[in-house]
């Protein structure tokens, strides 16, 4: 027998010394367009099981309203497990008259989303792959996959091998519509600029960087931040956002910096995402993709059935969007937008906390 802390010991099941009782959260790592994705299976995190009648939006305000859900988040999401720009996913079973739909709440270092359109990408993989919604008999080019997100149920597709599925997919997304057009805004530091304010699932403020005296592809990432945190506080204390339809959905979530061309066009426009609590999005951001697309089309910019490619001004990564139909959100005229974009896997975590640690459930550095 191997001596007690040897290397004979560390098995595959192997836990290390942890608080009696205490969590073990294990983890599916993944990412789409640069941007981490932490995933949480299903019953992976008590409390969050699905009861009948009780809605992913309804799950998302428990969450959020729970100091013990919190801490398992912040667990999660912050420093040393995570960091400042950390992102995830909890999926939750749904209701036996919803089967093959899994559920998913969005969490990041601030608190949860509504929706999350890298998330998707990663989500509609792992259900396949996993088992949470039933995969196809043979291989299939485009198999259905509905996700039940905060902001409603987002349909996504993806490809299937027999085995695996393949890393590019697309999805649907829940109505998608301008808020506010040629909004003027005053932020200090900055003065007055003019804004838009458009819906993909969450709300963002989009502005060319230009405006703010920035380029948003070789201007300094703090710089950038700032900026954008900036406009974010000043659009949140001079405009108030109303979903129509979910109350829940009305906070602006973030500013999404252009780089002003935003007609149609085969060339990628780049942008950069700033959320929550100044959080950089790695990838094209796929919810502000979605408003992105609803605001073009509202201005006609672009047509329904025009794909615009998308780019990261952090990693060069890029998604598609495209509008494909006119839809209602209230009394907004909406778009059902399309978009594409590929993830991957990068592993999977197991974690535990000692209950003397004074840093078990996580610091920010700011």
């Amino acid at each position: 027998m191997a001596a007690r802390g040897g290397a004979g010991c560390a098995g595959a099941d192997w836990l290390p010394p942890r608080a009696p009782g205490g969590p073990v959260v294990r983890t599916v790592e993944m990412h789409a367009g640069g941007e981490p994705l932490r995933v949480v299976l299903p019953g992976g995190l008590p409390g969050l099981e699905p009861e009948p009648g009780l809605s992913v939006l309804a799950l998302r305000r428990r969450l959020l309203a729970s100091p013990e859900l919190d801490a398992l988040r912040r667990l999660l999401m912050h420093e040393p497990r995570g960091h400042g720009d950390m992102y995830g996913a909890l999926l939750v079973r749904g209701p036996e008259e919803e089967e093959g739909a899994a559920g998913a709440l969005f969490v990041h270092c601030q608190g949860a989303s509504s929706m999350c359109g890298h998330a998707v990408l990663c989500l509609a993989r792992l259900a396949l792959d996993a088992g949470l919604v039933p995969p196809p008999p043979a291989p299939a080019h485009d198999v259905p996959v509905a996700l039940r997100c905060p902001c409603g149920t987002v349909l996504a597709h993806a490809a299937w091998d027999g085995r695996r599925s393949a890393s590019r997919v697309r999805f649907r997304s829940v109505a998608a519509f301008a808020a506010a057009t040629d909004l003027t805004v005053d932020v200090p530091g900055y003065g007055k600029v003019v804004i838009d304010i458009a819906y993909g699932g969450a709300f963002y403020a989009f502005l060319s960087a230009e405006k703010l005296g920035l380029d948003v592809c070789s201007s300094k990432l703090r710089d950038l931040v700032d900026a954008a945190s900036a406009v974010t506080e000043a659009a949140k204390a001079q405009f108030n956002v109303r979903h129509p339809v979910i109350e829940d959905m009305s906070f602006l979530y973030g500013t999404i910096l252009t780089d002003g061309k935003d007609a149609f066009s085969e060339e990628p426009t780049s942008n950069i995402c700033v959320f929550a609590d100044a959080q950089v999005d790695r990838s094209p951001t796929g919810s502000g993709v979605t408003a992105r697309i609803a605001l073009q089309y509202h201005k006609g910019l672009i047509q329904l059935g025009q794909t615009r490619t998308f780019r990261s001004s952090t990693t060069g990564s890029l998604f598609t969007g495209k509008a494909l139909e006119e839809t209602k959100s209230g009394d907004h005229k909406a778009v059902i937008v399309e978009v594409s974009g590929e993830s991957f896997y990068t592993g999977t975590s197991t974690f535990t906390l000692e209950e003397n640690d004074p840093l078990k459930y996580g610091f920010l550095l700011k």
